[in-house]
């Protein structure tokens, strides 16, 4: 198939372009390149616009079978602090995007979702039968987007699909390819920075949750395994006869709390990780956790990677990454 990818310049989706091309797909990313990086992009055809460039998105998608759309803001605490921002790339910018998909014969759509449109659920693991209550703009503008999608395939043929992400980590086993944040807010990238002494500790949001022992609980994909879910619902949709919303959890239904975290990349790096004990965060649950059984039954896929293998493969993507820079003269961040 003939797939446009946006936001395949980042972290997820520069993961996916590369399942989708194992998969015998003809990728085109579309990425303005604000919060990509053009590297992860090499080898595929890129075309740098915004989605607000109505004629430049026309023409992307002269000939596209499928959109899958990663484009959009991701920071949580930021959606709180400027969600005008935040409704105009991920609603707004999402919503020219669906139309002008819509408008050029496109009836197939792969979105990036999370966790977040659940906000605080009432237990766990969590289904997607799960009641959706975000807490954040983010959140809101994820579901408000799976909103748009379900009412599109009913009016108008579309067969679409929503990943709704736990917590992507991990880096791509080469090494080439990884997560490459600024800020960089994620816990195993933190932890490990921490390790390398790039950064003084790693800073815990609490340690007095009702969990194993008092710090939060989180579901970790490997970001490969994550990426092959996308190739596995192309496979999916292509299978479709009608117009259909399907909303997919995405995770391996195993909790690890930050300590656990912390304990992995201390066996992983042979070094230790000086911490800071901070106050908790407003809004942190203390366990988000998936149930992955429908995506396991639907997509015909599973998470196969552990928590030692996404540290092992971040620890070698940072070591690389590092590399990178010096001998590019490049100044080495933190």
């Amino acid at each position: 198939m003939r797939i446009l990818v946006t936001g395949g310049a980042g972290y997820v989706g520069s993961h996916a372009i590369r399942s989708l091309a194992r998969h015998g797909h003809r990728v085109t990313v579309y990425d303005n390149l604000s919060t990509g990086h053009r590297f992860l992009a090499d080898g595929f055809q890129l075309i740098a616009a915004d989605l607000e460039d109505a004629t430049q998105l026309s023409r992307a998608l002269s000939g596209i079978e499928l959109v899958m759309h990663f484009a959009g803001s991701a920071y949580v605490g930021q959606s709180v602090q400027h969600p005008r921002k935040y409704f105009r790339n991920n609603v707004q910018n999402s919503l020219a995007l669906v139309n002008a998909a819509i408008d050029t014969g496109v009836r197939d759509f792969i979105f990036s979702s999370s966790c977040a449109v659940y906000g605080v659920p009432d237990k766990v693991p969590i289904t997607e039968d799960t009641r959706c209550q975000p807490v954040n703009p983010y959140g809101e503008t994820k579901l408000f987007f799976e909103r748009i999608l379900d009412a599109y395939s009913r009016a108008y043929d579309l067969r679409a699909v929503s990943l709704r992400y736990f917590n992507a980590a991990g880096a791509d086993e080469s090494g080439e390819i990884g997560e490459l944040h600024d800020p960089e807010t994620h816990l195993i990238p933190l932890a490990l920075e921490a390790a390398a002494g790039l950064r003084p500790h790693l800073e815990v949001f609490g340690n007095d949750y009702p969990t194993v022992d008092g710090t939060c609980i989180r579901d970790y994909i490997h970001v490969t395994d994550l990426a092959e879910a996308h190739a596995t619902a192309v496979e999916f949709l292509q299978s479709q006869s009608g117009g259909a919303f399907t909303a997919l959890n995405l995770g391996t239904g195993y909790g690890r709390s930050v300590q656990q975290v912390v304990a992995t990349v201390e066996k992983v790096t042979g070094r230790s990780v000086p911490l800071r004990i901070t106050t908790r965060r407003p809004g942190d649950p203390p366990s988000l956790v998936a149930d992955p059984t429908r995506a396991q039954k639907v997509l015909h896929w599973t998470a196969n990677r552990s928590l030692e293998d996404i540290v092992a493969s971040a620890w070698k993507w940072l070591n690389s990454s590092r590399r990178q820079q010096v001998s590019a003269g490049d100044p080495v961040s933190r």
